[in-house]
C-alpha cells in the first residue's frame, strides 16, 4: 500500500520545537558537581508535593492532574548532596560560566539578550523537583535561523535546572535520585514556524550543531527534544521525549494523521502532553501546562546581564561544529576520525597535541585509537592522560622513538614501566633492515613503492618509521 502524502499548506501545519541541552558546568544554583553516579545512595528522604496557584492565582490545569495522583516521592541523596539539592537553603547566585554559555548559544542562534531579566518558578509537582518548581530564566528572544524552505524564530532562549533522575515510578509512589536535580540546561524554543516534517528535522540538527559548538555535556540523556504540532482543525500537541533526529520527523507525520483522522471522524479533543514512542505514535502523559504554573522566585534578585558581560561572550564565541568539521576534513581527517574527536569531547586536546607535532592523522590515533587498543588489550594500571600523550609524542619529535614505537611505549606505561624508561628501545641496525628490505624486492619484483612500503611495514611491525621504509625502498628501486 503507497504511503499517504500531505499537503501540509492545505493542512495548516503549524510546528515548533523545544530542545533542552545539558551544560558541562557545575550545577545551577549550588557548587555542586554535575556528575551522575553509579554507586549506591547514601540516604533516602519522602515527601508529598502540593499544588500553588501562579502568579494570575490560578493552579494550573497540569499542576491540578499531577496533585490528584497523590502520590509519595522518594528521594535517594549522597553525602555529598547539598542542602540546596534537598531544598532546605535558598538558592545561590546563578552560575556564571552556564549564563556565559547560555549567552554564547543566544549570539550564535541571532537572538536579543535580554539585560535585566526575573527568574521565574515553574510548578512541577510530579516529583521531579524536591521544591515543587523548577528555576526557569529567560536570557534571550526573537532568534532565528535559516533553514531551505525558509526563516524559523527562536521564539526565546532560557537557561533553567534539570530535574532529578528517575529510579521507579509505581502506581503511588516515585523514586528519584538528586544527583541530576539542578544540572543546568539551555532551553532553545523555536516558534510554530516549521512547516514540514523535514524542515523539523533540519532545525533540530542545526540547532544541535549550535549547542554541540558550545561547552555542553555529551552522550544519552544530555539532550531532549520536544516537538509541538497542530494542524488547522486540529489541537496544539506537546510531544516530549522525541530522542532521534530521524524520530522528528517520523513523529511529526504520525501527529498529523493522528489528528487528521480525529478530525474527519469529528471526535473532539484537547490540547494536551503526549508521550513519544520508538514507532513515531504517541500515548498520553498530562494536561497541556499553560502560564498559570510560572510565578517569580523570590529568593534571588533580578537577573543583570551587563554589556560587559555580552562583549565577553562575543569574543570568546565557539565555531560552529560544522565549520570545525570541515577544517579538520581540510587537515586531512576521514570522517571516522572527525567523529570519533567528537564523539570522545576531545578536540581541545586534540588542537594542544598538533602544535607538538603537525601530523594530524598522527596524532588523532595516538589520542583516539591507540588508548582503546590498548585497554581492549592489556589490564590497565595507569591511565593515559593527555600529559603522557604529550611526551610520547616529544620524545617522537625528536627523534628518539619512531610512529612504529608510540603505540608500544604507551603498551609499556600501561602496563606499569616508568615513563621514562618507555620510551628506551634498542637501536634498530639499518643495515639489517636495508638487506631485509633488498630481499623483499628481489623475492617481488615490479611492484609499486607503495606496494613494497605495506610489506615492509608489515614485516618490521613498528620497528622502523614509514619515512624511513619509504627513503631505502626508492634508493633500491633506482
Amino acid at each position: 500500500m503507497p504511503k499517504k502524502t500531505f499537503d501540509y499548506q492545505k493542512l495548516g501545519l503549524k510546528c515548533g520545537l523545544e530542545i533542552h541541552q545539558q551544560l558541562d558546568t557545575k550545577k545551577l544554583f549550588c557548587n555542586c558537581p554535575s556528575l551522575l553516579r553509579k554507586d549506591e545512595p547514601d540516604f533516602e528522604i519522602k515527601r508529598k508535593l502540593h499544588a500553588v496557584a501562579g502568579e494570575s492565582g490560578e493552579i494550573d490545569e497540569a499542576v491540578a492532574y499531577q496533585s490528584s495522583l497523590n502520590k509519595e516521592f522518594v528521594y535517594q541523596g549522597y553525602n555529598t548532596t547539598c542542602l540546596i539539592e534537598l531544598d532546605e537553603e535558598p538558592p545561590h547566585e546563578i552560575n556564571k560560566e552556564a549564563l556565559e554559555i547560555a549567552l554564547q548559544i543566544s549570539i550564535l542562534l541571532h537572538a536579543k539578550i535580554i539585560p535585566l531579566t526575573q527568574i521565574m518558578r515553574k510548578t512541577v509537582i510530579d516529583g521531579s523537583n524536591t521544591s515543587g518548581f523548577q528555576r526557569t530564566v529567560l536570557i534571550a528572544k526573537d532568534g532565528y535561523i535559516e533553514t531551505e524552505k525558509g526563516r524559523v524564530k527562536i521564539e526565546g532562549i532560557c537557561l533553567e535546572e534539570d530535574a532529578a533522575r528517575i529510579v521507579e515510578i509505581k502506581k503511588d509512589k516515585a523514586i528519584y535520585r538528586l544527583d541530576r536535580l539542578g544540572i543546568p540546561l539551555v532551553e532553545v524554543t523555536t516558534s510554530p514556524d516549521i512547516k514540514s516534517p523535514f524542515q523539523a528535522k533540519e532545525v533540530a540538527f542545526y540547532i544541535g550543531n549550535v549547542l554541540r559548538s558550545c561547552k555542553v555535556k555529551r552522550g544519552l540523556g544530555t539532550i531532549r527534544q520536544d516537538v509541538n504540532v497542530s494542524i488547522e482543525k486540529g489541537k496544539r500537541i506537546e510531544i516530549k521525549g522525541v530522542q532521534s533526529l530521524d524520530l522528528i520527523a517520523k513523529t511529526v507525520e504520525q501527529e498529523i494523521k493522528r489528528q487528521q483522522e480525529l478530525v474527519e471522524e469529528n471526535k473532539k479533543f484537547k490540547s494536551e502532553v503526549r508521550k513519544a514512542l520508538p514507532d513515531g505514535k504517541t500515548e498520553f502523559l498530562r494536561p497541556l501546562p499553560g502560564s498559570a504554573r510560572m510565578y517569580p522566585e523570590t529568593d534571588l534578585p533580578m537577573l543583570k546581564i551587563s554589556r560587559k558581560m555580552m562583549d565577553e561572550s562575543k569574543k570568546s564565541l565557539p565555531k560552529l561544529r560544522g565549520d570545525v568539521e570541515e577544517e579538520l576534513k581540510n587537515k586531512g581527517l576521514n570522517k571516522e576520525m572527525i567523529k570519533l574527536i567528537f564523539k570522545q569531547n576531545k578536540l581541545e586536546e586534540f588542537k594542544e597535541l598538533l602544535e607538538i607535532v603537525e601530523n594530524p592523522n598522527l596524532v588523532a590515533k595516538t589520542l583516539l585509537v591507540f588508548p582503546k587498543e590498548i585497554n581492549n588489550k592489556i589490564k590497565v594500571r595507569k591511565k593515559l592522560d593527555k600529559d603522557i600523550l604529550a611526551f610520547i609524542l616529544e620524545k617522537y619529535k625528536k627523534g628518539k622513538i619512531n610512529e612504529g614505537q608510540i603505540k608500544e611505549s604507551l603498551e609499556r606505561i600501561v602496563k606499569g614501566v616508568k615513563i621514562s624508561d618507555a620510551v628506551k628501545f634498542q637501536k634498530t641496525d639499518m643495515r639489517d633492515v636495508e638487506e631485509k628490505i633488498m630481499k623483499i624486492i628481489k623475492e617481488k619484483p615490479g611492484l609499486s613503492e607503495k606496494a613494497y612500503m605495506g610489506l615492509v611495514m608489515k614485516e618490521f611491525k613498528g620497528k622502523i618509521s614509514g619515512r624511513e621504509a619509504m627513503e631505502i625502498i626508492k634508493k633500491l628501486m633506482k
